[in-house]
């Protein structure tokens, strides 16, 4: 992999953590861990240097930036999906204003150093608005390109900083009698629900499939908030990290857009029960849908169109359903709550 050095905002989320203890197997590269709390000791053992910081913070930023020269920044810290719709000032600040704050930064040091600073960027399936049902089950897989209607701030936060990653990339201050030197170099996977064997669930939009999974390991019956009918996309936690790295070491030769959808399984909820009952008979999972939630779940796509990532950078999923339960899900969760 050779000398790098790479900022990973976000970093305390279990990608972070993926994506850390991946960079600790390679001599020469350094990561910069950046998050609002610290790290575990043993993560953190992993890491060149931790900062516990704020990406709001414009001159804690400019303090990184005059300390370090990126190579890469994959920036994941973000109020997600739930907490966004509750705090759509706060989610605006944190998504957009932190976003704007990283590509600065990342511009700065594009221009300093003379060469492209990579900034890998997890948006998500949430930037999707499909109008009602029926033309959500016609459309079945949605590309990258289509339907980019969001109805919750989340979304509209996720679409908002794609769109800027592709202005700073293609035409960042374009009036500007001289072209400058140096560039961002702009890369997003559009996530599905990830779903964790590892991470307990934060009450997430998505999170009723690992919410599932966690209940019926733990013995606790589940009253799942949405429609057994309920159908979107979702992927193996592992797969996301696996995206990430894939698409930062992809040549950008290869690479038709900035934007990639990326997909693996897409279960309805009637069907990721019947997968958790058969690996825990007991489990007692009942359906009780939260019509407001269940409101935004119906504009997200039954599943997404990822030929261009396959197409463009070779993304395949590891993980597929049956074997993202009975290889990675299953033994993970039931050794999570054995050890409890």
């Amino acid at each position: 992999m050779g000398s790098k050095t790479i900022l990973i905002t976000g970093a305390n989320g279990e990608i972070g953590h993926g994506l850390i203890s991946h960079f600790a197997e390679y001599d020469g590269v350094k990561v910069i861990a950046l998050d609002l709390n610290p790290l575990d000791e043993t993560t953190r053992a992993k890491c060149h240097r931790m900062y516990t910081g704020d990406i709001l913070d414009s001159r804690f930023i400019e303090s990184l930036s005059t300390g370090y020269d990126f190579d890469t920044i994959y920036h994941l810290a973000a109020l997600l999906s739930t907490r966004a719709e509750r705090q759509p000032t706060i989610a605006h600040k944190v998504n957009v204003d932190g976003t704007l704050n990283l590509l600065e930064m990342a511009i700065t040091q594009s221009r300093l150093q003379g060469k492209e600073v990579k900034v890998i960027y997890p948006s998500s399936i949430a930037v999707y608005g499909l109008p009602d049902l029926s033309v959500k089950h016609k459309a079945q897989k949605i590309k990258e390109d289509e339907w980019t209607e969001p109805r919750t701030m989340y979304g509209i936060n996720k679409l908002y900083c794609e769109r800027l990653g592709r202005y700073y990339t293609n035409f960042y201050r374009q009036l500007d009698a001289e072209p400058m030197g140096g560039r961002v170099d702009f890369r997003c996977v559009r996530f599905p629900g990830l779903i964790s064997a590892v991470t307990l669930p934060t009450g997430g939009t998505s999170d009723f499939a690992p919410e599932m999974i966690h209940h019926a390991a733990s013995g606790e019956t589940y009253n799942c908030f949405v429609r057994e009918d309920t159908r979107i996309p979702f992927m193996a936690m592992p797969d996301g990290v696996g995206a990430l790295l894939m698409l930062e070491a992809a040549s950008k030769e290869k690479l038709t857009t900035q934007i990639y959808n990326v997909g693996s399984f897409s279960p309805s909820a009637g069907e990721l029960k019947a997968h958790v009952k058969g690996a825990f008979p007991s489990a007692s999972i009942n359906f009780n849908p939260d019509l407001k939630r269940q409101a935004i779940l119906d504009t997200w796509p039954e599943d997404v169109d990822d030929s261009r990532a396959r197409g463009d950078w070779g993304w395949k999923p590891a993980y597929d359903f049956e074997r993202a339960f009975a290889e990675y899900l299953v033994p993970a969760v039931t050794k999570l709550y054995r050890s409890k």
